[in-house]
């Protein structure tokens, strides 16, 4: 039996957030695997690499899985309806609702994260309360059938992560393994856990203005689902 997973895109995305779960889930067996956005015009990410749709949210099948990629662009879609409304009609059927780094906000504006636990990029995990999820420092986050990365290169964990639990140990290791992913990055500073107190001060500052406008997105989301309710 096919499996139909969806990754969005959206313009400004951060392209690792999809591609890493992407090369994961074209290796699993009987997975159908879609690109949507509004349109199939090329969709630009934040560092310029442009990627083509192969469905549109119109004529996208009904999703067993959904993932939502993060990314600048996602600030644009925290109050845009259309997307919003899109996400929550898939992940009313859907197995499996997921994302990687921020999307995780994104699933929270459409109220899919109240009352679960969730992760994001560390910079804005905290904005996950805002929402009504609990945020949780981890590398990859399960809550019943939410799943969540927290930032970036966590995508390939995460995608790992489904396809044990879809497939079992055996497939996600042998996809482990044709990829080669055997991590062993040259420095020990790749979370505020592991970074010297220099590079998390230099790191925190050099976002600190684009943090503000995230979580004004995420803060103006929230009010919008408390009038909802």
């Amino acid at each position: 039996m096919s499996f139909n997973i969806g990754l969005m895109l959206f313009p400004n995305l951060t392209q690792l957030d999809l591609t890493g779960p992407w090369e994961v889930f074209a290796r699993m067996p009987n997975a159908n695997n879609y690109l949507i956005w509004k349109d199939r015009q090329p969709v630009m990410s934040d560092r310029g690499l442009a990627i083509v749709p192969t469905v549109t949210f119109t004529d996208c099948p009904q999703l067993d899985l959904i993932c939502i990629p993060g990314g600048p662009g996602q600030i644009a879609l925290m109050d845009d309806d259309e997307t919003l409304d899109f996400v929550r009609r898939m992940a009313e059927n859907a197995k499996w609702v997921t994302s990687v780094c921020t999307g995780s906000l994104i699933l929270g504006a459409a109220g899919l994260l109240q009352g679960y636990r969730a992760t994001s990029h560390w910079g804005s995990l905290d904005q996950l309360s805002l929402l009504g999820a609990t945020p949780v420092a981890e590398r990859v986050v399960r809550d019943r059938n939410r799943i969540t990365g927290a930032g970036v290169t966590s995508g390939i964990d995460f995608a790992l992560t489904v396809a044990e639990e879809l497939l079992g140990r055996e497939i996600a290791e042998n996809i482990q393994l044709q990829m080669e992913y055997d991590p062993a990055p040259p420095f020990h500073s790749g979370s505020p856990r592991s970074a010297s107190p220099q590079r998390l001060a230099e790191a925190k500052s050099q976002m600190q203005d684009f943090i503000a406008r995230r979580r004004a997105a995420t803060e103006s989301a929230a009010a919008r689902l408390k009038r909802e309710e």
